[in-house]
């Protein structure tokens, strides 16, 4: 039977305002008197608003706000391909001398001098849900985020579970395809890199042979991209020119034309939702491996949920934005009241039709 779609509603903002209270931009040698009023100030800039993921992380930035009485302005661009954009958001806030910067970078790469400016003016900075590897040494003091390579991993092995039988039977190489927004930002990197490197151990562990093909990317990084001449499975890792969800529809709809797919990955909310768009027209994606393509994605939103629980999606991975935003003003916090910290690992699930509403998983599967 046909099941439709419900389409999310992306909310089109470029700037939220988390502030509570009315006091001014201190700068850090003023540490003292803010603390002593027991108002800090800090500045927080998220990938976009795209997704209704960075909407949760800003709602718990908002409520650890209230509740440690601090003053947080949250701001992101208009889209996670902005990234010129991101870094001027950046500059700006370490020009306001904040007591604390929290950085959920679109680039890796592109917020390294930022970073070294920061550590400069003594600003300390907390990067959440992406990281930056080459951070200069001393400026990022604590990375919140969930481990994104180990969740790329649980997307695949549960993909891989379902779909055993379905390769163990081929008599011809079939196709996976993977969706990721872009190649730039840790998070999506380390997802895209983790389906690819655990599918691609399962199979050659059940003895396929496996070969990457696509974004290069993902095929120059990956742990072996096989050779395409003799694979049993091609994973096809396909990245559009901007992070909306009409293009990953767009590389999702290529991907899913071809006969010999059988399942797709899509790596965050939008990736996802570009390939539940692209199904709309297509009609192919299911839960029967023996008649539909197999769907897995990451993140919730309504459209997601909806997809997952009708049956369309076989599942997807979850993370916990708001409490990764919650977390991350309280780090702010310690940090300005001279409290050591570390990185803290935020949780991810797996999530299905059968489990969504258990007490575990439902609080994180925002709309």
């Amino acid at each position: 039977m046909k099941k439709k779609v419900i389409t999310a509603i992306l909310l089109s903002c470029v700037s939220i305002s988390c502030l509570f209270g009315c006091g001014e931009q201190n700068t850090q040698a003023d540490n003292t008197t803010n603390k002593d009023k027991g108002k800090y100030h800090f500045e927080i800039i998220v990938q976009s608003y795209q997704s209704s993921y960075w909407q949760a992380a800003a709602l718990g930035i908002q409520e650890a706000a209230a509740d440690l009485n601090v003053d947080v302005n949250c701001t992101g661009p208009n889209t996670e391909s902005d990234i010129v954009d991101q870094v001027n958001m950046i500059n700006s806030a370490i020009n306001s001398s904040p007591d604390g910067i929290g950085i959920a970078a679109c680039d890796q790469n592109s917020v390294l001098d930022s970073l070294q400016k920061a550590y400069n003016k003594k600003i300390p900075v907390v990067c959440f849900d992406s990281g930056v590897p080459d951070a200069p040494e001393g400026s990022v003091y604590s990375t919140i985020a969930s481990d994104n390579y180990k969740a790329g991993e649980l997307a695949a092995e549960n993909l891989y579970d379902a779909l055993k039988d379905t390769l163990a039977a081929a008599s011809s190489p079939v196709r996976i395809g993977e969706i990721n927004q872009e190649a730039t930002s840790e998070s999506i990197i380390s997802r895209g890199m983790g389906f690819i490197d655990k599918f691609s151990e399962l199979a050659k562990n059940d003895g396929k042979k496996v070969a990457v093909t696509g974004h290069e990317y993902y095929t120059d990084h990956c742990k072996d991209p096989g050779n395409i001449s003799d694979a049993d499975i091609v994973i096809e890792v396909a990245v559009p020119a901007q992070t909306t969800v009409e293009l990953c529809a767009t590389e999702a709809s290529k991907i899913l034309n071809k006969e010999d797919t059988v399942a797709i990955y899509g790596s965050n909310q939008v990736a996802a939702e570009g390939i539940l768009t692209a199904n709309v027209n297509l009609n192919v994606l299911g839960s029967d491996p023996t008649q539909n393509v197999l769907a897995v994605g990451f993140d919730a939103g309504a459209t997601i949920k909806t997809a997952v629980r009708d049956g369309i999606m076989l599942g997807a991975v979850t993370q916990a934005p708001m409490e990764m935003g919650r977390v991350t003003v309280e780090t702010l916090t310690k940090i300005a009241d001279n409290e050591t910290v570390s990185d803290i690992a935020t949780p991810c699930y797996w999530y299905h039709a059968q489990n969504m509403d258990e007490d575990k998983i439902a609080p994180n599967l925002y709309d």
